[in-house]
């Protein structure tokens, strides 16, 4: 099944505040952190961040994490906490 339940990905992220994919991000862009930083924070964890973007006024991440799964991930651009994914298994 090519779409996880967001509690697949609790264990990865090991970070707390995870709501439902599709959520909107709405965050004056004065309180947005840089890219950079949320691309640090996932690669400390051991994921390959593939493509960083911008997407309903959150940050947008494709990557593949520590365990080989491929993630596209949304997270709040001024906490960085994330708010939906969806993870593909390699088989």
């Amino acid at each position: 099944m090519r779409l996880k339940i967001l509690t697949a990905l609790i264990g990865t992220l090991t970070l707390a505040g995870i709501a439902h994919a599709g959520e909107k991000c709405d965050v004056p862009d004065a309180e947005w952190q840089p890219r950079e930083a949320l691309a640090g924070k996932l690669k400390a964890m051991g994921w390959d961040v593939r493509s960083l973007k911008t997407e309903d006024g959150c940050y947008e991440v494709y990557a593949v994490d520590a365990k080989g799964s491929k993630i596209e991930a949304h997270f709040n651009p001024k906490t960085l906490e994330p708010v939906g994914s969806d993870k593909e298994d390699e088989g």
